[in-house]
């Protein structure tokens, strides 16, 4: 044993898990008279914030809730929702946030699934909770969340949220995680085939990836943050616990409209907020005149596939500053980021959104970032051509899937996480995605990148949004098939006139085939439902 071991062990002293929980207590004690939440005319404290947080952790446990009890709740972006990814932690339950969008038998099987005691949930949500509960031999306790921004809706619980904080006590002693790896909250996977998965996340990443939030974006001191995000998606990747941790302003946003998220901006001076293309590519088609009226600067984190760059071009020109990130549910959210260099602001607008749509390098707090064969898991060369999937290790993945090992062991076979997305590592070791790895269309043995053919179709002045996907041919084995959603006052643009437009930026094994003018479904996060294309592209 070595000399720095002897006499040197852990201590309650010197090793603490690691949790989001600390933020919370902190801020309060540190800047308890801080705005902390913003909603309609709802001002509140963190003082306060802190003590209802507190008295919900109380009220849980006086009902019998503790440690490794699952806690689901069906909210929209309220102060609820801020409070549960405190109170429910604080007495070792697992908070599961629930999609608001799903269906009576998706909300079933996850209740049942990840075997929820309780279940807090907004009034706007009353046809289809009251549904899913007819579903299940033994329903949950619900409680219901009666906001007034809200104003309509049905109780679907005699208990009332506000009556069941008051059962709580405001000084309720609440319990550190024993162990850092101790289960913090549970995220359903979108499900596109058969049933979603329960990905598992702990309190150590929790933590870790709220402060990679911060690093990321050098949030300093006090922030003030809109939520444009879903805070069920991914724990709102981790914000919750980043803009705590921070002393920061929660602006809440029950329904994301563009002129709402310009207002809001304007009159609480907005400095940061995030969210998926969608949520910017609205902004900039608002009337110019109401982009105009942003006159402080505003910081815009966006993830997945990047925008095109068009479309980032533009909303710079409009005062805000992208950031692009790119992660996934069972990595806590955002954990890779295209790391802005100085020297690159120099460049023409074009080409320094070209860059910002790379997805970049790892967060400080991912260990492990490469992108390799499938197979082999050799990485490739860094090229910028080589396709690959992207691997990630390090204490920001998932515990991994509830009550499902065999999918478990398959998304970490190797001793890496599967992300299923395809890229190229550029000469700057700069990854960039091209395609999913389900989505990209092979014709004629060669690879076509349909994220490349997206990023055309945005620069046709009628597009206002655009997905490509594989339609089976039996010449080609696959060919592109666009499907478009045209701006208004251009619903005269024909197939014709956008593959022409295609021509001459693409190559013509790369051209759509078919062009199909519609409205593009989406889920609740914003991102294009690519599944339903292909379905309606295999039946055209």
């Amino acid at each position: 044993m070595s000399i720095f071991e002897t006499g040197l062990t852990p201590l309650v002293v010197n090793h603490v898990a690691l949790s989001p929980l600390s933020f919370i207590e902190r801020t309060a004690a540190v800047y308890g008279q801080y705005p902390a939440v913003i909603h309609g005319p709802l001002r509140r404290n963190w003082q306060d914030t802190y003590a209802r947080c507190r008295r919900l952790a109380s009220a849980l446990s006086r009902r019998g809730i503790g440690k490794g009890d699952t806690v689901a709740v069906m909210l929209p972006n309220i102060p609820a929702m801020l409070e549960v990814h405190f109170g429910v932690p604080m007495i070792g339950a697992v908070l599961n946030t629930l999609n608001v969008r799903l269906d009576a038998s998706a909300i079933a099987f996850m209740l049942e699934h990840g075997e929820a005691k309780v279940l807090i949930t907004d009034r706007e949500f009353h046809t289809v909770i009251r549904q899913a509960l007819s579903l299940l031999a033994h329903p949950p306790l619900v409680v219901d969340v009666d906001d007034p921004e809200y104003g309509e809706g049905q109780a679907v619980s005699d208990l009332d949220y506000e009556a069941f904080l008051a059962e709580g006590d405001p000084e309720f002693a609440w319990q550190w995680p024993e162990d850092e790896w101790q289960a913090i909250s549970l995220n359903y996977t979108s499900g596109t085939t058969g049933n979603p998965k329960g990905v598992v996340y702990h309190h150590r990443g929790a933590f870790l990836n709220a402060m990679g939030n911060q690093m990321t974006w050098a949030m300093g001191n006090h922030p003030v943050y809109l939520w444009t995000l879903p805070m069920f998606h991914c724990n709102g990747w981790c914000y919750p616990w980043t803009v705590t941790a921070l002393a920061g302003t929660h602006v809440f946003l029950r329904r994301v409209e563009p002129q709402k998220v310009l207002s809001l901006i304007r009159e609480h001076r907005v400095s940061h907020l995030c969210g998926a293309p969608i949520v910017l590519n609205a902004l900039v088609n608002l009337p110019d005149t109401d982009k105009a009226l942003i006159e402080h600067p505003v910081d815009a984190m966006v993830a997945g596939a990047a925008p095109p760059a068009k479309v980032i071009g533009a909303v710079e020109e409009m005062g805000i500053k992208v950031t692009h990130v790119y992660g996934l549910t069972e990595v806590y959210g955002p954990v890779t980021v295209c790391a802005w260099h100085g020297e690159w602001d120099d460049k023409p607008l074009d080409e320094r959104a070209r860059i910002k749509s790379r997805q970049g390098v790892r967060y400080p707090t991912l260990e492990g970032l490469m992108v390799a064969d499938p197979q082999t898991l050799q990485p490739v060369p860094n090229d910028g051509i080589t396709l690959g999937e992207i691997f990630m290790r390090g204490n920001t993945v998932m515990k991994g899937y509830l009550k499902n090992p065999d999918a478990t062991r398959e998304a970490f076979a190797g001793g890496w996480f599967h992300t299923g997305d395809l890229a190229v590592r550029h000469p700057d070791g700069y990854i960039e995605i091209k395609d999913r790895l389900k989505d990209i269309i092979i014709s004629g043995g060669e690879n076509i990148s349909t994220i490349e053919i997206e990023g055309v179709l945005y620069r046709h002045p009628a597009v206002l949004e655009a997905a490509v996907v594989a339609r089976p041919d039996e010449k080609w084995g696959e060919v592109p098939c666009a499907f478009i959603t045209l701006k208004e006052g251009y619903r005269a643009t024909r197939e014709e006139d956008i593959v022409g437009f295609c021509r001459e930026q693409l190559a013509s094994y790369k051209l759509p085939k078919t062009v199909v003018f519609r409205e593009l479904p989406k889920t609740s996060t914003g991102k294009i439902q690519k599944y339903l294309l292909r379905d309606w592209a295999r039946a055209l």
